[in-house]
């Protein structure tokens, strides 16, 4: 079969977007209002939503960048991808039951909206829609970029389209995205979520046995190369460490609570109880696909080291190169698939709520109500995500997961206080709430645009998330409490 190999792949991975397509097209037919356009109605089973949680987190910022950070910084990233494991148990203890009983009781459809009925600050809700359309933005990039990079892998190694340029695959991948969005809304995302997310976990599964099996020698021949080679890589904290690799530990490990595309699907399951089957669903599931992040990474930093394999054009090649060269043919093409099904998803899942901070969150803050005819603007307001997306892709010289990195810690930062800590503490304050999302949004953007490199290599998000929270909860402090709202309050007595 290995001489069929590209074909088996790029079969697997046109018939995924033929798929696509076609799910678009059904979705569309289910998506009359905008509700089921932002919130799929909130009448999702517990499979479909823990499936959608896990794998709208994982996708091309973990099938693509976190191998390529593995194989670029050694272990450094395993603090990002284990501490995310944690963040979903605080999220689902902490958040996903009030969140989903604000939205039973003030019909909400967004996360903004979810913020303005614990604050009552419209103000709070325009600067939460902001950050969610700057955070959209970087994290939109990501997988764009990761989708492009992977779409290049795959048809350069065929004759007919040899010389492909990332402009090219930008386009068309963009294009399938903006069609299976526009069309099918979160409708279409969750849903195919649902076969992504068994497809992530068995091929992830499937992947790790293969990485094990690349060394005669296994997984400790591995460590053997990388410890005589440069022993650091190896090490707990990889080669950028202490500091750096704990930074990505809170940021990933209290950020997850902030990520707004989890919180939006965890206001769309039918019951509140199904959160029992849930939570452990979804960390299980995000457990076994996140092994590949770890098992490619080193797998190919040691080939590299051990004179067995060419070094790599970029870091970010190592997941298609190891899965186009050591994989067995219909695995590689299932997990190519897979990893498509994971970045086409979690960008509608983006897409949606950012074209619900355009439509509907920030004309509620400014005017006091939403656009009229919200569901056209809504796919019009996606076509135009993606475009600027796109561009940010192709401009932007960073590995897709520091890329992914900067969009997670901008969300985290603006976030976290104002949800995690929020929803849970009655004396947290409307006015603490705007000036921590301002502080993060400052601290965030100025390090980013004027490249400001921190001592020991610790994550600039981490320092905004850090800021934020101290801001929220001493301002809250000194505040005297305000009594909230009877059904809030009620809420927050649970």
């Amino acid at each position: 079969m290995e001489e069929y190999r590209q074909g088996v792949i790029l079969t697997c991975v046109a018939l995924y977007m033929v798929m696509c397509i076609g799910v678009g097209l059904w979705a569309m037919r289910r998506t009359k209002s905008a509700g089921d356009f932002f919130v799929a109605g909130r009448g999702l089973g517990p499979i479909v939503v823990s499936l959608a949680v896990f794998s709208s987190t994982l996708s091309g910022f973990g099938f693509v960048g976190g191998p390529g950070l593995v194989y670029a910084t050694g272990l450094s990233s395993i603090w990002m991808a284990v501490c995310s494991a944690l963040g979903y148990a605080t999220g689902f203890y902490l958040v996903s039951k009030r969140i989903r009983m604000i939205a039973e009781v003030r019909d909400t459809m967004s996360l903004p909206d979810v913020v303005y009925a614990r604050y009552g600050s419209n103000a709070a809700r325009l600067l939460t829609a902001g950050t969610i359309l700057m955070g959209v933005l970087g994290y939109l990039a990501t997988q764009i970029l990761a989708m492009a990079l992977v779409l290049q892998s795959i048809l350069s190694a065929s004759a007919m389209f040899a010389d492909i340029s990332l402009l090219a695959c930008v386009v068309l991948s963009s294009a399938v995205l903006i069609f299976y969005c526009v069309t099918g809304g979160i409708i279409a995302s969750v849903y195919t979520d649902l076969v992504q997310g068994i497809v992530m976990i068995i091929s992830g599964a499937l992947v790790v046995i293969t990485a094990a099996s690349v060394f005669d020698g296994g997984f400790a021949e591995v460590s053997n190369i990388l410890l005589q080679n440069d022993g650091e890589d190896i090490m707990p904290f990889g080669t950028l460490g202490t500091m750096a690799s704990l930074s990505w530990f809170f940021l990933f490990g209290l950020g997850l609570a902030g990520q707004p595309h989890v919180a939006t699907k965890m206001m769309m399951n039918r019951k509140l109880s199904d959160n029992r089957i849930i939570m452990p669903m979804t960390v299980l599931g995000y457990v076994v696909a996140a092994m590949l992040w770890i098992s490619v990474g080193v797998v190919m930093r040691a080939l590299v080291l051990g004179d067995v394999a060419l070094p790599l054009g970029a870091p970010d090649e190592a997941a298609p190169v190891f899965l186009s060269t050591y994989a067995h043919p219909l695995l590689a093409g299932i997990v190519f698939a897979g990893l498509f099904a994971a970045i086409m998803s979690t960008a509608d899942g983006f897409l949606n709520i950012g074209a619900a901070a355009i439509i509907h969150d920030i004309p509620k803050a400014i005017r006091g109500r939403s656009l009229e005819r919200e569901l056209f603007w809504a796919r019009t307001a996606t076509v135009g995500l993606s475009v600027l997306s796109a561009f940010i892709a192709l401009g932007s010289d960073k590995l897709v997961g520091l890329l992914g990195a900067f969009g997670w810690g901008m969300f985290a930062a603006a976030l976290v206080p104002v949800v995690l800590i929020g929803l849970n503490w009655k004396q947290a304050s409307a006015r603490a709430a705007i000036v921590a999302i301002t502080a993060s949004l400052i601290v965030n953007l100025y390090m980013q645009l004027a490249g400001v490199s921190v001592p020991y290599g610790i994550s600039g998000g981490f320092l905004a998330m850090l800021t934020s929270l101290l801001l929220f909860i001493g301002l809250s402090l000194a505040e005297k409490p305000k009594p909230l709202p009877k059904d809030i309050d009620r809420i927050m007595d649970l």
